[in-house]
C-alpha cells in the first residue's frame, strides 16, 4: 500500500468512476484499478461496489476514504508550508467557491492581497454547490472554501462572515416593482426562478418556506444568482436572491428592481476549512481580508 494508491483511492471514491481518474490522472483504467486492488489485497476486503453506471465505496471503503483523505490533505498542507518557509514570502493560497463569488465576495480583497503579496499565487478552483466544495476541501490540497453556511459536516470547521438578506429581483414593469418591501405571503403567487436543486442556498430558502406555510410555483431553475437576475430582468419570473455586497438595495434605476423581502431568515455565507489551527498564514491573512471587505461593502451599502 502506497501514497499513490491512496490518492487513487480518494479520487475514484470522489468521482464516482475509474475511467474518469484515468483520464485525469492520463493513465488507463486498468492502472487506476490496480491501485484499487493493492488496497483491497491489504485490507482484505472489498472497498468499492460496481454499478452500471460507476462505483461506490463499502462500508469499508467509506471509513478507508475519510481517513486517508484527512491524512493526505495534512501531509500536503505541511510539505506546502514547508516549502513556503523555504521559498519565504512566496507561496500559494489555494481557494474552492462558486462561479461567481469571486466577483461578488472578493474582488477588492483580491486587489489588496496581490499588491501587498505579489509573489503569492492565489487559485480558485469552480465547485457548482457548497457540497462540491466540502468535497473538494476534504479530497484536494485546498486550503479555503466559500460556502452557505448549513449544518456541521464532519471533518470541517465553518466560520460565518456575514449574513446576506433575500430581495425579490422583478422586471421594472412588474406590479411588485413600485413596492417599499415584499412581504413572505405575498411569495406565494410569484412564477418562481429556483436556484439549482443542490445549492445549499435553494435549501435554506425552501425550509423557509416550508416553516412560512408558502407554496410557491416555479417552472424555471437556474445554475446561478446571475442568470436568475438577468431572467428576472427580463421579465421571465421572479427571482429570490440573497442581497450581494455592493448592491443598493431597493433598486431603482434600469430595467431591474430588487424589493427587500425583509421577514425571510438571512443567508449566512462564509468560510470552511479542514482545521483554522493547521492553516497557512498566508489562507489565514487572505480569508481575513475577505471578511474584512465584505464587511466593509455591506456597511456603504447600508
Amino acid at each position: 500500500m502506497t501514497l499513490d494508491d491512496l490518492r487513487v483511492f480518494v479520487a475514484v471514491c470522489r468521482a464516482g468512476s475509474l475511467s474518469a481518474v484515468a483520464r485525469d490522472l492520463g493513465c488507463t483504467q486498468s492502472a487506476v484499478s490496480q491501485h484499487v486492488r493493492r488496497l483491497e489485497r491489504r485490507t482484505g476486503t472489498e472497498l468499492l461496489e460496481r454499478h452500471a453506471r460507476g462505483v461506490v465505496p463499502t462500508e469499508a471503503g467509506r471509513i478507508l476514504q475519510t481517513a486517508a483523505a484527512d491524512g493526505i490533505a495534512g501531509l500536503d498542507g505541511a510539505l506546502r508550508r514547508l516549502d513556503e518557509l523555504v521559498r519565504g514570502d512566496s507561496g500559494s493560497v489555494r481557494i474552492t467557491t462558486g462561479a461567481t463569488t469571486v466577483r461578488h465576495f472578493m474582488s477588492e480583497a483580491v486587489v489588496g492581497f496581490r499588491r501587498r503579496h505579489p509573489q503569492v499565487s492565489l487559485e480558485f478552483q469552480t465547485e457548482n454547490s457548497s457540497r462540491s466544495c466540502f468535497d473538494a476541501l476534504a479530497a484536494d490540497d485546498l486550503d479555503l472554501a466559500w460556502i452557505t453556511i448549513g449544518r456541521p459536516v464532519r471533518g470541517i470547521e465553518q466560520r460565518p462572515v456575514m449574513e446576506l438578506p433575500w430581495v425579490l429581483a422583478v422586471c421594472a414593469d412588474d406590479p411588485l416593482a413600485a413596492r417599499s418591501r415584499v412581504e413572505p405571503a405575498d411569495l406565494t403567487g410569484i412564477r418562481h426562478i429556483r436556484l439549482p436543486e443542490n445549492s445549499a442556498s435553494r435549501a435554506h430558502l425552501d425550509a423557509s418556506f416550508a416553516e412560512s406555510g408558502i407554496r410557491i410555483r416555479s417552472d424555471t431553475s437556474v445554475a446561478d444568482w446571475d442568470t436568475a437576475l438577468l431572467l428576472a430582468e427580463l421579465g421571465l419570473g421572479h427571482a429570490l436572491v440573497p442581497a450581494l455586497p455592493g448592491w443598493r438595495v431597493p433598486g431603482s434605476e434600469g430595467p431591474l428592481r430588487l424589493v427587500p423581502v425583509p421577514d425571510l431568515p438571512p443567508l449566512p455565507v462564509g468560510w470552511a476549512v479542514r482545521r483554522w489551527a493547521a492553516l497557512s498564514p498566508l489562507a489565514r491573512v487572505f480569508a481575513d481580508d475577505v471578511a474584512r471587505s465584505c464587511t466593509a461593502r455591506a456597511a456603504r451599502q447600508q
